[in-house]
């Protein structure tokens, strides 16, 4: 079994048996480890093709089909203001089902690679600093420390938030 079929049988597993949202799955962007709550994850995918949408913000610019559904591509460097980076062999699409404007919607994000679900301490998340902080306050929950390395959970119902669009640098109005 590969790796990335293990963390995709570990999120499956874990999603099947969260009901808490406390479980998360970690993943990484240019060398920076995100979670999200594994209760949102639908699928883990090998990179797929994507369809380009003109005129859409360019941090959802493209489309992919997901089992015959679909779903926009979330480009989540675009978002917190990372530099570009090229696809790698770990690369990822990460496939969420969570609610948009209060509809269950499928989304995707691409990821550098997935590494594993865990379950911290709840009390263990503490608030962005707001000296240096590196990414707009209003998509980040929270960070921890997980294994000696800091993991950025990130606010799901603004960082897909489609109002948000607007407020942007670069986007469309």
């Amino acid at each position: 079994m590969s790796a990335h079929q293990t963390v995709t049988a570990d999120v499956v597993a874990a999603s099947a048996s969260d009901t808490t949202a406390g479980m998360l799955l970690i993943f990484r962007l240019s060398g920076e480890t995100f979670a999200l709550p594994v209760n949102g994850v639908f699928e883990i995918l090998d990179p797929i093709a994507a369809t380009r949408v003109p005129g859409a913000p360019d941090f959802a610019c493209d489309l992919i089909n997901v089992r015959g559904s679909i779903a926009p591509l979330f480009d989540l460097r675009k978002r917190l203001g990372m530099p570009d980076a090229r696809p790698g062999a770990s690369t990822r699409f990460i496939v969420l089902e969570l609610p948009v404007a209060g509809e269950p919607t499928l989304l995707a994000i691409t990821a550098d690679s997935v590494d594993e679900v865990i379950e911290p301490d709840p009390g263990s998340f503490e608030p962005i600093p707001e000296l240096g902080a590196r990414w707009p306050e209003r998509f980040i929950r929270g960070i921890c420390t997980h294994e000696d390395r800091l993991v950025v959970l990130l606010e799901a119902e603004t960082i897909f938030a489609p109002e948000q669009a607007a407020h942007e640098p670069g986007a469309q109005p």
